[in-house]
């Protein structure tokens, strides 16, 4: 049989394209991760401006919780609707200087580090929007680089939301105990009442586990907790009046 050879025109025809050259592909690797980033940036963002008006429907802590199978109880609850006492009570243990900061306490951030520099154990210096921050967007490890991100994310829900929805969103999300996130859950978990219907007393006691809710229990308080309590009191009528940023009475 003879062997037939292809034409030179076929043989042209039959060439495997050329192949993209590398130069082009870094440049749509770099696009695609310039496109991501900004993604990433912009979302909180976008996420913040929608969460002006609209109930933060879950937060990380919340889906890490579902998956390790905890259920969720949850209220949305406006600020006028939450007891004064637990507002200043809250304000009062976690951040007193809540109305003068713009969202990072430079101050307690420099007291808590020179304390640590004279051989005290370094403590948090977080305010409650760098809380509300975390909680909004970011997951519960203490790490350097969570950090570094909740700073600026701080600055950014305090432009976007101002204060007084800050600790709206706050109380209605914060962990306060296994499944129980927000000021309503709370006081109807705890002491089968609405959130503002809070007493003095109760209002304390929840402030008071705000730190480790998973450790302490406002319905069995331990001394500590008690005196915590009394100290969230005793701030609250300090407090009572100079929180017009959060526009409370009462």
């Amino acid at each position: 049989m003879a062997k037939i050879i292809p034409r030179a025109e076929d043989r042209i025809t039959r060439r495997k394209p050329p192949r993209r050259s590398r130069r082009g592909l870094w440049q749509r690797v770099r696009r695609t991760a310039a496109i991501a980033i900004l993604a990433l940036l912009a979302a909180p963002v976008l996420l913040a401006a929608l969460y002006r008006a609209a109930p933060p429907p879950l937060t990380p802590l919340m889906v890490i919780r579902l998956f390790e199978g905890e259920g969720i109880r949850k209220q949305w609850t406006p600020l006028s609707r939450i007891s004064p006492h637990l507002v200043r009570s809250v304000i009062g243990l976690e951040d007193s200087r809540f109305c003068a900061h713009g969202g990072i306490d430079w101050d307690s951030v420099s007291d808590a580090v020179s304390e640590h520099l004279h051989g005290a154990p370094l403590r948090g210096a977080s305010t409650i929007s760098m809380q509300t921050a975390k909680n909004l967007f970011l997951w519960p490890d203490q790490n350097f680089l969570r950090k570094a991100i909740e700073a600026p994310m701080t600055y950014m829900i305090e432009a976007v939301l101002g204060k007084r929805r800050i600790i709206e969103i706050y109380l209605n999300v914060v962990e306060w105990g296994p499944g129980i996130y927000g000021a309503e859950a709370a006081s109807q978990a705890y002491f089968k009442r609405p959130a503002n219907a809070l007493t003095p007393w109760q209002a304390g006691l929840l402030a008071s586990i705000l730190p480790s809710p998973r450790k302490w229990s406002p319905i069995d308080p331990t001394d500590y907790i008690q005196n915590r309590a009394r100290t969230a009191m005793a701030r609250a009528q300090v407090l009572n009046g100079s929180l017009k940023c959060t526009g409370i009475r009462g």
